[in-house]
This record gives structure tokens, C-alpha cells and sequence, in this order.
């Protein structure tokens, strides 16, 4: 009830870019489904309607902050969308307001715990950049240090919890109503976005990304991670060097300012990629807008708010996958693709003769002569046609990676990206081979295979023991079983509420018959009443049972 205002305002939109059906579909309260009537919004004429991912993307920026940031979450889902919805995800931007001046003041005294002008010598109170969630300024300590602080919006947290538990709500409904949704696993994906918006609203999580990615490129004289002061940093507000250089500049514009597009195309290449390959935590979006190119060449990466983690086990899988496509071994290629698919069915015959057909392609290919976004294009549709859903750490690893591409080709129109790719490839081969890994990993299967061992015994007396107490059970997700039961329990309802009517009826004809006591209309009243109410009964379920088979 306490989220009813922000559902209807919702439907109101969805109704408003002719998204209604989806909407009615989903079966949302009735005074919700009625929003589009209340508006007197017409539904578009098929014939004439704009394209449903363009409809999307502007009902999704008007829906504010929580949606955008969806949105950008699923561009990153190159398996479960073609590239016209991707392109649409793409294109959702942060258009709104800065805060007005009025409360940017109490915003800054809160977060900061003292007025701006205690803590900065100056401070800019026109943003640099204004976002949904948060804006930037720009401001200089009282030692001298130029910084940008990054404030949290008023109320932002708020709202965004209120949306949060509704894409919940219409994450369920989606796997309920929508049967080829749900290997696309929507709950999941929503639980997933919650956690990683939640960590997103909190920017001294953004700080401490920042901190790690500073660390792990401290040697590295070519790029650069602003750095954070922890003393007026935290969840509400994020204070960090302020990097002043060109940002999503035309490429014919660095010439003139003394940089050199291929050089910085190449050393932007090989950072990310010693973040994806070496490092393991990587920058999710390294867009030309997060990053910033200073004198000598130098990078500078900000904005750490989307970032990717991959495990050891993910790296040598790429590894894997990479070697197959070397050697064109479609076996090898799916197997790697399947490690990736968990539980989904596939039918592997037919997966693996469709692998080799996609390889064949490229068989007179030079590996360094590979085109990167191509090929992860053809893998991705690849997957879609099969019903594969990636795990989100490689979902968001391949986008990184079609970012990167693009925004080397931008500043290098001859740029490969497997030219780069090769030196790390090779590197973690080898450390694969090292004695030292070999011996390290043998140890750890070794301990972890006496562990499972030594603890047998004991699972199967607790198992031995349930049985016999009659505790034993096995869980089973049947998504329709618990739309079943609210079908039965409608039915059932209806089957109560008929039987009621027709004892109603007979009783107050009963009445009827009976002389004496109160009247109304020269009829007996209990027996008059009785029918009113066996007649609004009986509306009701002719109603009912209509409306079931409408839905059917």
C-alpha cells in the first residue's frame, strides 16, 4: 500500500508509451490497471507505433533514476537482447535538474557535517555534472588541493528503495506470466541490480573501488586514478582529485592539444585489460565519458561506480575459450560456453554444429587480424538462439570489452584489440604451467578432496537420521505450481461464494413465506435483504468468471 502512489505513476507511463498491455498483463491492482483510462491516453495505432525498444528507453528515462540505472544494467546483457534493445539501453542518459541552490547548502552540511565553507576555500555552486543519482562540483581545500565533490541527491535513497521493491514484485509477476521469461531468470537479475544500485547509492563504496584500482596501477606512470580524501568521504559524499584534461573530446582535437590518439588507444587497451585479465576487477563501462586524457599521453579513468570482479576460475575459462577459437576446436568452445550456462538445457549436438559453423567463418582469419566485436556479437547471438543466459560477471566482462573495442577504433581506426589481447593471453598460460600454481592448486584439490571425505561419514548419518525422523525433504521451484494454487484458491473462493448465493436465495425464500415482523416495500425485510445481497453475489461471480476467461 505504502508503494501504490509510485505503482500508478508507473502504469500512467507504461500506459503513456503504449506499454499498457504489458502492464494488464502482469495483472497489477485493477485502480492501477485503469491509470491509462484515467489519463485518457489512446493506444497507439500499430501500424504507425515507434519501435518497442525506443518506447522502452523513454519510458524508462522518465521513470527516473532506479529505471536508467536498469537500463544500463541490461546494455550489458549482449546474451539476452538484440542489438537494437542494446542500442536503446545505451542511449539512457541522466538528464535532470541540479539541485536547487536553496537545498544544495543543508545537502552539503549534512553529508560533509560542517557548512561548505568550513571545509573548502572555494566551492562551485554550479555542478559539472549533474546525474540522476548524484552531481559533481568543483572545489579547492583549504591547503590548496583542487577536488570534485560528489554529492549524493536529497531523497534519492528513498525513492529508489520504493522502486526497488517494485521491479520485485514485477520481477515475479514476469516469471508467473511470461513462460519464455523465465529462463532469462528476471528475480534474479533484479536481485542482482538491487545490489549492485545499493552499492552504487553508496559512494564511499565508488571510494574504495577507486583506492583499489589507485593501488593496483600505482606503478604504472601512464595511468592515473583520482585520489580520495577519506576525510570528508563517505556514503552521502565522495571528495577526490579534481582531473582536469580532454574527456569525450573529437579525436581530430588531440593532435592540436599534443596527444597522440593511436598511443592513447593502445594504453587504454592495456590497462583494461590487465584490470579484466590480471588484476580481476575491471572498470564495467570505460566509455569516452569516464575517460579523461591529460598531457604526455597519461589516462585518467574515473567514475568506478560500475565495476566487474572475475575469479581466477573465470580467467583461465577466457584463456580456454580463446585457445579453442585459435585452434577452431567448436568442442572445446562449448565446453567453455557450458561451464557458463549452469543448469540451462541444451541441446549439445546441435549447439556445437552451429559453434563450428559460426568458427568456419573465420577460418582464413589471422587471430591478430580478428575483429573483436564482431566476434562477440556472433557468440552472443549465438547464445540467445539457444535460450543461454551468461552469469553476470561475463555478461558484463563482454560489454566491457565491446566498450573498449569501440572507443579504440574511435581514437585508432586501425586499432585491434586482439593484438593487445595476445601478451595476456600469453602471460596467464604460462602462469597456469608455473610449478609453483600447479603445486599451490594440487594442494588445494587435495585438501578440499580429504575434506569431502572426512565429512561422508557424517552427512550421511544426519541425512540416516532425518529419514527417521521424518524431517527428510527435497526442494523443488516449480514456478507455475504456486500459480496453480492461486488459481485453485480463486476457484475454490468462487465454488464457496456460489454455494453461499444459493443457500441466501433459499433461506430469504423461506423468509418470504413467514408472516409478521419488520417490512420494507411490503415485503419482508431479512427475505428482502437476502436477495439483494444473493443478487450482488451472483454480479459478482458472473463477473469473475468472465474476467478468468478473458485472461486465459
Amino acid at each position: 500500500m505504502r508503494d501504490l502512489p509510485r505503482l500508478k505513476e508507473i502504469s500512467g507511463i507504461l500506459f503513456r508509451h503504449g506499454l499498457g498491455e504489458f502492464a494488464q498483463r502482469l495483472r497489477l491492482p485493477r485502480a492501477v490497471e485503469k491509470a491509462g483510462q484515467w489519463l485518457n491516453i489512446p493506444f497507439p495505432d500499430p501500424a504507425n507505433a515507434i519501435p518497442t525498444p525506443i518506447r522502452l528507453r523513454r519510458a524508462f528515462e522518465e521513470l527516473g533514476p532506479t529505471f536508467i540505472k536498469l537500463g544500463q544494467i541490461l546494455s550489458t546483457r549482449v546474451d539476452m537482447f538484440a542489438p537494437e534493445w542494446i542500442t536503446e539501453f545505451e542511449k539512457l542518459q541522466n538528464t535532470v535538474p541540479p539541485i536547487p541552490d536553496a537545498q544544495l547548502a543543508a545537502t552539503l552540511k549534512q553529508a560533509l557535517g560542517a557548512p561548505p565553507e568550513e571545509i573548502f576555500a572555494e566551492f562551485d555552486h554550479n555542478p559539472i555534472g549533474s546525474a540522476s543519482i548524484a552531481q559533481v562540483h568543483r572545489a579547492v581545500l583549504k591547503d590548496g588541493t583542487v577536488v570534485a565533490v560528489k554529492l549524493r541527491r536529497p531523497g534519492i535513497v528513498e525513492k529508489v528503495e520504493a522502486d526497488l521493491r517494485i521491479l520485485e514484485h514485477l520481477a515475479h509477476l514476469v516469471e508467473l506470466e511470461f513462460a519464455d521469461a523465465r529462463r532469462f531468470q528476471p528475480s534474479e537479475i533484479v536481485q542482482q541490480f538491487a545490489r549492485s544500485l545499493r552499492r552504487e547509492l553508496d559512494l564511499a563504496v565508488e571510494a574504495r573501488n577507486m583506492e583499489r584500482f589507485g593501488k593496483d596501477f600505482a606503478g604504472d606512470a601512464y595511468i592515473r586514478v583520482p585520489r580520495v580524501h577519506w576525510d570528508y568521504t563517505n556514503p552521502a559524499v565522495n571528495v577526490q582529485d579534481f582531473v582536469d584534461g580532454l574527456s569525450a573530446t573529437p579525436v581530430d582535437a588531440l593532435p592540436a592539444a599534443g596527444l597522440d590518439p593511436a598511443l592513447l588507444a593502445k594504453r587504454g587497451a592495456d590497462a583494461v585489460l590487465k584490470m579484466i585479465l590480471l588484476n580481476g576487477f575491471f572498470h564495467a563501462d570505460p566509455h569516452p565519458g569516464n575517460v579523461i586524457f591529460l598531457p604526455d599521453n597519461i589516462i585518467a579513468f574515473i567514475d568506478f561506480g560500475m565495476v566487474g570482479r572475475l575469479s581466477h576460475k573465470r580467467r583461465d575459462e577466457i584463456v580456454d575459450l580463446l585457445a579453442a577459437l585459435a585452434e577452431r576446436d567448436e568442442r572445446g568452445m562449448m565446453n567453455v560456453l557450458l561451464e557458463w550456462t549452469g543448469s540451462t538445457p541444451v541441446d549439445e549436438e546441435q549447439f556445437a554444429e552451429d559453434i563450428g559453423e559460426m568458427l568456419f567463418q573465420y577460418d582464413h582469419v589471422p587471430l591478430k587480424n580478428l575483429n573483436m566485436s564482431q566476434l562477440i556479437n556472433d557468440i552472443m547471438a549465438l547464445i540467445r538462439d539457444h535460450g543461454i543466459v551468461l552469469p553476470p560477471d561475463m555478461a558484463m566482462l563482454f560489454k566491457a570489452l565491446l566498450t573498449l573495442e569501440g572507443l579504440g577504433r574511435q581514437l585508432d581506426p586501425n586499432f585491434q584489440l586482439v593484438e593487445h589481447l595476445s601478451p595476456f593471453v600469453r602471460q596467464l598460460i604460462l602462469a597456469r604451467y608455473d610449478p609453483r600454481n600447479f603445486l599451490m592448486r594440487s594442494k588445494q584439490t587435495l585438501r578440499e578432496g580429504f575434506g569431502m571425505i572426512a565429512d561422508l561419514p557424517r552427512d550421511i548419518i544426519r541425512i540416516g537420521k532425518d529419514i527417521r525422523h521424518g524431517k527428510f525433504r527435497i526442494n523443488l521451484d516449480l514456478k507455475r505450481l504456486e500459480q496453480f494454487g492461486h488459481q485453485l484458491d480463486k476457484s475454490v473462493n468462487r465454488l464457496t461464494m456460489g454455494i453461499v448465493t444459493g443457500c441466501l436465495i433459499i433461506g430469504s425464500s423461506i423468509v418470504m413465506t413467514v408472516k409478521g415482523g419488520p417490512t420494507l416495500f411490503g415485503l419482508p425485510l431479512f427475505g428482502f435483504l437476502g436477495f439483494m445481497v444473493a443478487f450482488f453475489n451472483s454480479m459478482w461471480l458472473i463477473w469473475s468468471i468472465w474476467r478468468a476467461g478473458k485472461n486465459l
